[in-house]
């Protein structure tokens, strides 16, 4: 702090001393740090408390919270700081409010090391994403956190996209249940959640370096990618339909403290001073009492941010720096009305959270319960855990007196780079994991897959082969293609696994991943697992499932393509990575046809669909009912147990709307409904889905509302968007069947 603005300060303290002093104090002050302030009685609305504070500072004090004051934290080696440090007011007893990511927990320090968000996504089960929210916040706030940078709501548009593994997948319904639940777990700790990218934040842009700090993004900054002047041009009903229902689920669910705006243009505006997205949507139409941040130097004006929604821009602040903030005050770019209403948000969020009203979270490891945690993020692996293929060979049965593991990723910590990496307290490696669960009386030996020759040789002197193979996704940069040498940060995977699985019919991959790879070799394996980035024990959770101890739980929340050009971004430059200067202008002209509504509208065979997962058990599903409520509908079936374990089903409802027109034009299947079921062989259980009328509309543009077509919607459940035996009816906006 300078010593103008002590000064400053000073004088300030001078002039409103005698003021505060002749209020009189509430005898239900705070218990906290607040003092004996008026704004300081609980028994006041947190609207009110923000306003009686508010009436005492000077424009130099709330100009000064505008913007951040420190960066510490950013890289994973600073274990004693923060991410971000917004100070107080001390004379107003205003605390100073710290900053963490992120998605999988702090970065500052050690953390447990939670598996990656898409990992979490793979469970299909939102208690599952309250316990990782829990988990995340609560040590966020045992390192003297306020605040934690999660989670990521974006929609996985294109599996090439950098930052695939830090969000739920290409679903707004799933990501929307998921990120509700991750936000009531992490914000029941005390810590302020804080859902990004705001919005249509899709892809992180071209590597300006060619290629050349790949293998370096797992402890870079991101930093080198077009992202920040990418600009997402995409229509009003697609942007309603896919790209921000998950953001309006975390407003009006979830009720989320804190939302991060994105560093991406949307149709030419950028987004931290998109009046449309920070005002008429957040604001006005969903009623968003929170407040907003920038994304690390995501602002490009003082004015712009300031005028159109902007409330807070962390270290460096670049356009809230104060000179620059006092500046544009004094020449009437900005009134200090508005001033007024960015600082007023991020008190009353501080009251309502009770900030103030509590001693500051001490920074201490020793507060955090690693058995505990780690438990919890070792049930979350296991059931992410993604049966794509099994002969039978699976689980590994006890005839096997000999495994041979092969491949670097099998001593490694699986995590993706950026805001989403930390180091763990110790990571629990998958060799560990199959070790020690094989005990005594079975041979496990390693080797690295650095010699094809020498791996090879190796599964074939074994009962079976386990290979590990991993992907790098990362911030700051998307993927060259989706093959395991995109980046090529192991040797050639895609060549080890093929020499193996010659030599040794009885091969299983280990496919650890932040997205969705290509498989050219999966017919020749006995057995694929999609891990993803299973977390620090993620080791013991595999070895449970490939040993039988547990069912594979896991479902895909992202398609997996038979080959690059399926996907919808691969029609034209223009969809991706985009077209005009440097190519920023990336055109979501596929509309609402994302992800496996793409696939099956243009009658595409993916390598695995969305939802898609095996079992060591079978189910079937039976007795689908469809019922017209008041406000919807509601959707029943029967799923049972047909084989001879308990397992996991996944029953989901996905829902076929009849077009409007022509020109708006309705997905064959869209997932509208899911529930995980643990099932005993031969039990049965009845799955009920509840419809509202927002699940059987669409975004009408000419009204700019939520409409019911009328017509008649297909009903269709099963266990994929591509394996669905139930279908019905419902008529829907007057219309029938």
């Amino acid at each position: 702090m300078t010593t103008r603005r002590l000064l400053g300060l000073a004088i300030a303290a001078a002039t409103v001393s005698s003021t505060l002093a002749l209020m009189p104090v509430s005898p239900a002050v705070a218990a906290g740090r607040c003092g004996d302030h008026p704004w300081c009685d609980t028994s006041l609305s947190p609207s009110k408390r923000a306003d009686l504070l508010l009436a005492q500072m000077t424009l130099s004090e709330k100009i000064g919270m505008l913007g951040g004051d420190e960066l510490k934290g950013g890289a994973v080696s600073s274990p004693e700081t923060h991410t971000g440090v917004q100070k107080g007011i001390l004379r107003l007893d205003v605390p100073t409010i710290y900053y963490s990511d992120g998605p999988v927990g702090p970065r500052q320090g050690k953390s447990i090391g939670l598996p990656a968000p898409l990992t979490l996504a793979a469970t299909f089960d939102p208690e599952l994403a309250r316990a990782h929210g829990t988990v995340a916040a609560s040590e966020a706030k045992a390192k003297g956190n306020d605040v934690i940078y999660a989670p990521t709501v974006n929609i996985a548009r294109s599996p090439l996209a950098g930052r695939t593994f830090e969000g739920y997948g290409e679903d707004p319904w799933l990501t929307s249940r998921l990120g509700v639940a991750w936000i009531e777990g992490a914000q029941a700790t005390g810590v302020i959640g804080n859902v990004k990218h705001f919005a249509a934040n899709n892809q992180e842009g071209i590597d300006l370096t060619g290629g050349a700090l790949n293998e370096y993004l797992p402890a870079g900054l991101g930093v080198i990618g077009t992202r920040y002047a990418q600009n997402s041009i995409v229509d009003d009903r697609t942007m309603r339909e896919i790209y921000l229902p998950q953001f309006e689920a975390a407003v009006k669910e979830a009720k989320v403290g804190t939302i991060m705006c994105a560093y991406n243009r949307v149709n030419g505006k950028y987004a931290c001073q998109n009046p449309t997205l920070l005002k008429q949507i957040l604001r006005d139409e969903w009623g968003f009492k929170g407040y907003t941040i920038a994304d690390y130097l995501a602002i490009h004006t003082t004015a712009g941010g300031l005028n159109n929604g902007l409330d807070f821009e962390p270290w460096p602040p670049v356009g809230y720096q104060p000179l620059l903030v006092s500046t544009a005050v004094t020449l009437g770019q900005v009134s200090r009305a508005t001033i007024d209403q960015h600082v007023r948000v991020m008190l009353e969020t501080w009251f309502r959270f009770g900030v103030f009203d509590r001693e500051a979270y001490r920074n201490d490891d020793a507060q955090i319960d690693q058995t505990a945690d780690g438990l919890a993020s070792q049930r979350i692996a296991e059931q992410s855990t993604t049966l794509l293929r099994n002969n039978g060979i699976l689980p590994i049965s006890s005839a096997v007196r000999s495994i041979v593991v092969i491949g670097k990723p099998a001593t490694q910590f699986a995590v993706g780079g950026g805001s989403g990496e930390v180091e763990p307290f110790a990571n629990h490696s998958l060799l560990e994991g199959i070790t020690a669960r094989a005990g005594s009386g079975v041979k496990v030996t390693y080797d690295d897959g650095s010699d094809k020759a020498r791996a090879s040789a190796a599964a074939k002197a074994a009962d079976l082969a386990i290979v590990v193979a991993k992907d790098q996704y990362g911030e700051g940069s998307d993927r060259n293609c989706l093959t395991l040498e995109c980046p090529s940060v192991n040797g050639n995977q895609d060549a080890l696994i093929d020499s193996v699985a010659t030599s040794q019919p009885k091969t299983v991959v280990v496919l650890e991943s932040g997205g969705a790879d290509l498989t050219p070799w999966r017919s020749k394996i006995a057995a694929l697992v999609q891990a993803w980035y299973p977390g620090a024990h993620g080791g013991p959770a595999l070895a449970r499932v490939l040993f039988g101890d547990v069912d594979a739980g896991g479902r895909l929340p992202i398609t997996f393509p038979e080959s690059q050009s399926q996907l919808p971004t691969a029609v034209s430059a223009a969809r991706y990575p985009g077209s005009g200067v440097l190519g920023l202008d990336t055109h979501y002209d596929e509309g609402v046809f994302v992800g496996y509504r793409w696939y099956d509208e243009k009658k595409l065979a993916p390598a695995y669909p969305f939802g898609f997962g095996l079992s060591y058990t079978s189910f079937s599903l039976s007795g689908l009912q469809v019922v017209r409520t008041a406000s919807g509908a509601t959707v029943k079936a029967v799923v049972t147990n047909t084989g001879g374990r308990k397992g996991y089903a996944v029953p989901q409802l996905y829902l076929g709307l009849p077009d409007q027109s022509a020109s708006v034009q309705q997905p064959p299947s869209a997932l509208k409904g899911f529930s995980k079921v643990q099932l005993a062989p031969g039990e049965s259980r009845t799955v009920s889905f509840p419809l509202d009328e927002r699940a059987l509309s669409y975004w009408d543009t000419t009204s700019s509302s939520w409409k019911v077509t009328k017509g008649c919607a297909a009903v269709k459940v099963g266990f994929s968007s591509r394996d669905l035996p139930l279908d019905g009816q419902l008529p829907i906006g007057g219309g029938t069947c």
